[in-house]
């Protein structure tokens, strides 16, 4: 029998470790890998049409399933694509492996074709990242780099030469035997008690929830009761934190809600659990700050912490509890749960079909996904606006699951999102929200659809524009500028690609086009043409903002733009 090769060793070490499929797309100094994928069946090989799909899909299986994926790119630019998709995995913690091909070892430092160093290019966006040189080194640096991406919940790159994969391996078997580790980290009890006392002695304390509470949502609802506490969540957190919720008031932030904002703001104790949310200006100035994190690096990172907590939301909660007296009044949980449900109407009434106007309100096409939607379907959704209707009018129920590019920040993770979630999750209901600008960014890989088979619906809002970018100009106080975008029919696009294509182009269709897209056993697309003009607004309107809006309007007006500002009964100025 005759030897294997690196690459053969390499893969057999990727089965080991329960890796299911590698998304990449081929090249020749991948054919080691690739021809090592082809003659078994125990592992599969995910052809997409961009490597930076390849990297985006395989960050939404590892989301969604808490375990090892892995992408691949060919050397040069095939593996340069990957980078994109991977800072988002980087950033959103999921453990993604990536094997970056190199050219051949012999003429790395020679300026050869497609000559880049990965080890270098790729350092920012991963926890290790190594250049294999030598058969004998491939076994080792695999395991390296496979227990730090599960570890650490991030990235690691393998950087191998073509020639290097192809020659024979040192060693026959895989390696690879590391159980994926489940670490429970609890603070000392000196802590525990010193937090106790706090609480104890405190009145209206507000929760502020991210994804670090996935895995503890009895813990978190039974500190709340026991607190009297409102829970505000950050978008990472929806899906962990929203569903079977009593003590839930929405999110805060650029896309939240002014109850989520006035529960921070009115709180004498913030208690921060598992969230990094960025955003500076919606933290209350006076309050006490309490945050618990498994990563002490992240204490007192976005604001001023009062007191700071090591210790995984599980365990820390679990011990936390016991020590928590249940004599707390409810005034301030009860007011924010009111100003919630007003403002939750308030949300609704935009979500209408509102039949005599011309436009479609994106708010009523997401309303009516969300009621359609199966109860445990998988939601993907580009940054701008689809994120914005996706956060206040998809339901969370403890099932679904939502992806978004929501730390990095990229157009076009949408469509790649949900080829990942639905290789990995062939039985369940992938649904992606797209804007025309993030479709568009990698519409490429609406042949993957096809050529894979996957049953993805799509919903694509159509205005035209880069409508996000245009109200971040508005509020600027600047006009819109290069935002312009001339589409194509995306559904006659789609149907060119193989896909199901339906276009909405008035209220009273959405919902029939979304049901027929929904019951079609393939792929389909459902083109809506939505209000170009739909602004949605902040919990928090700073002076400066609103002054520049007005000076937007008045620079509108006098460039002889006055008939294209938004009718001012659709701005929804929520305080």
């Amino acid at each position: 029998m005759a030897n294997k090769t690196v690459a053969h060793l390499l893969v057999d070490t990727l089965v080991a470790a329960g890796v299911k499929r590698v998304f990449g797309l081929a090249g020749d100094s991948l054919n080691g890998i690739t021809e090592s994928i082809r003659v078994r069946d125990d592992i599969q090989w995910v052809s997409v049409r961009h490597e930076e799909t390849a990297a985006f899909a395989a960050g939404a299986e590892a989301h969604l399933t808490g375990n090892l994926t892995v992408c691949a790119g060919s050397c040069g630019p095939g593996n340069l694509h990957l980078i994109n998709g991977l800072y988002d995995c980087h950033r959103s913690r999921v453990p993604v492996l990536a094997i970056a091909s190199q050219i051949p070892s012999s003429e790395i430092g020679s300026g050869y074709f497609q000559e880049t160093h990965p080890e270098h290019l790729f350092a920012q966006c991963s926890h290790y990242c190594e250049l294999v040189s030598h058969s004998e080194q491939m076994p080792r640096i695999m395991e390296i780099a496979m227990q730090t991406a599960i570890s650490r919940r991030g990235v690691s790159v393998i950087v191998l030469p073509g020639d290097v994969g192809l020659r024979d391996a040192v060693g026959q078997q895989a390696r690879f035997h590391f159980p994926k580790p489940k670490p429970g980290i609890c603070p000392p009890d000196s802590e525990i008690t010193e937090l106790a006392n706090i609480l104890n002695t405190s009145q209206k304390i507000t929760i502020l929830g991210g994804a670090g509470c996935a895995d503890a949502h009895p813990e978190l609802i039974e500190l709340a009761d026991r607190l009297k506490a409102p829970i505000v969540h950050a978008m990472r957190g929806k899906e962990f934190i929203e569903y079977d919720n009593p003590f839930d008031v929405g999110m805060t932030g650029l896309l939240g809600i002014s109850s989520g904002y006035e529960a921070m703001l009115n709180c004498d104790i913030l208690l921060m659990i598992g969230t990094d949310f960025p955003y500076r200006q919606f933290f209350p100035k006076n309050a006490t700050i309490v945050q618990i994190d498994i990563r002490g690096e992240q204490l007192g990172r976005r604001t001023k912490v009062d007191y700071g907590i090591v210790g995984d939301t599980k365990t820390t909660l679990r011990t936390l509890l016991p020590k928590l007296v249940d004599d707390k009044n409810d005034e301030h949980l009860q007011a924010s749960v009111k100003h919630y449900l007003k403002a939750r109407k308030d949300f609704d009434k935009l979500a209408t079909e509102n039949l005599g106007e011309k436009q479609i309100h994106p708010q009523y096409v997401t309303r009516v996904l969300d009621e359609l939607a199966a109860k445990d379907a998988i939601f993907s959704c580009d940054v701008g606006t689809p994120t914005i209707w996706a956060a206040r009018y998809l339901t969370m129920n403890g099932k679904r699951r939502l992806l978004g590019s929501f730390t990095h920040g990229s157009m076009a993770s949408a469509l790649p999102q949900a080829i990942g979630a639905q290789v990995s999750h062939p039985g369940r209901q992938v649904i992606s929200l797209s804007g025309d600008g993030g479709l568009a960014m990698l519409m490429g890989d609406l042949l993957s659809l096809r050529q894979l088979q996957l049953p993805v619906k799509l919903i694509v809002f159509k205005n035209d524009a880069l409508a996000f970018v245009e109200l971040e100009m508005k509020a600027a106080g600047i006009l819109e500028f290069a935002t312009d975008l001339h589409n194509p029919n995306f559904a006659k696009m789609a149907e060119a690609a193989g896909l199901l294509g339906l276009t909405a182009a008035t209220a009273d269709q959405v919902r029939p086009m979304i049901i027929q897209a929904l019951k079609y056993d393939g792929p389909a697309l459902v083109e809506v043409i939505v209000s170009r003009q739909e602004l949605f607004m902040p919990p928090k309107l700073s002076l400066e903002q609103m002054a520049s809006f007005g000076l937007f309007m008045l620079k509108a007006v006098l460039s002889g733009h006055g008939d294209e500002i938004i009718d001012l009964a659709r701005i929804n100025l929520y305080r």
